[in-house]
């Protein structure tokens, strides 16, 4: 009976931040912007390609860790183009999602250096629940009703809007539109993909040549779980080198660090520590984030420096 409690716990607290599922979380999200805004795509101008990987709340068994990779590339005439996947697992492979995702932009100029992109998203996520890697299952799970769910495929789309100048941008968001629920056999609700709501803003001061300053946000709002403020302000030096920090509201500060290794290649990364109570947990050291990024950009000389965001 002990054990079958336990059980019980463990399931309860699965089945509740499935229903409260957000999309992935990440730091370094001035890097990693076509994974939250479809509109984003080819606006760098070149070929990007990045990949990304984030451990949370190290120490902690079963804890979130999330993969990236997306490129995108601007096209003839005004069209960009890209493709994003994300995996996200949870629970020592108990929950893994697997996001998968064509973009297309579209791009008006509406002054000198101003920008308007309105851009889209189709794709699909596979699901996966394997309750029986959680630490306390004995089969008791299907005794409630509960069973796994093996790559059930939901279909989705999103879309978004993005402006940026030589200095400025911002952006609104939503990556998933459709309300997409996963049943068990017995019609019990296990998870819901919920709509999020992703606003992100940023401003580059030239303090002089070889010194700039990025003061940056992101809100992200989804229903049934608390609202996401986070606030960034980073350093660029001599356009190689940044160095900065970000505060999540109630949650957690974080130092970013980031080296453009050369014109193609930058490295970024990033380490969260929690001001909840669960930051001073004894097996809770906090979360990393590592970022490669590839830009193509033998092929457009206009290219002088790298961009800032």
């Amino acid at each position: 009976m002990k054990k079958f409690i336990i059980t019980l716990v463990f399931l309860s607290v699965s089945i509740w931040s499935l229903k409260a599922q957000q999309d992935a979380q990440y730091t370094q999200y001035m890097y990693n912007t076509i994974a939250v805004n479809p509109a984003y795509a080819g606006s760098r101008g070149v070929l990007s390609i990045n990949a990304l990987h984030r451990s949370q709340w190290v120490g902690l068994d079963g804890a979130p860790t999330t993969q990236t990779l997306n490129f995108h590339t601007p096209t003839r005439g005004r069209l960009g183009v890209g493709l994003s996947i994300v995996n996200d697992r949870i629970g020592n492979g108990t929950n893994q999602d697997t996001y998968f995702d064509g973009v297309v932009s579209y791009t008006i100029p509406t002054s000198e250096t101003g920008k308007l992109s309105f851009g889209i998203k189709a794709g699909g996520h596979l699901l996966n629940i394997d309750f029986s890697q959680l630490q306390n299952y004995n089969n008791e799970a299907s005794s409630v009703g509960l069973g796994n769910i093996d790559k059930k495929f939901a279909p989705n789309f999103g879309a978004g809007i993005y402006y940026h100048t030589d200095h400025f941008y911002a952006g609104l968001s939503v990556p998933n539109f459709l309300k997409t629920e996963h049943f068990d056999t017995s019609s019990v609700s296990l998870a819901q993909e919920r709509m999020n709501f992703y606003f992100i803003t940023g401003y580059v001061f030239d303090l002089n040549p070889n010194l700039k300053f990025k003061p940056a946000a992101l809100v992200k709002a989804v229903t049934g779980a608390p609202l996401q403020i986070d606030f960034s302000a980073n350093f660029m030096i001599n356009d190689k080198f940044t160095l900065g920090a970000a505060y999540r509201w109630d949650a957690a500060l974080s130092a970013l660090v980031g080296f453009q290794i050369t014109d193609q290649f930058m490295l970024g990364l990033a380490y969260d520590r929690e001001i909840t109570e669960l930051g001073s947990s004894s097996f809770n050291a906090g979360s990393f984030e590592i970022l490669l990024r590839y830009e193509l950009r033998a092929k457009y000389k206009n290219v002088i420096a790298p961009r800032f965001f």
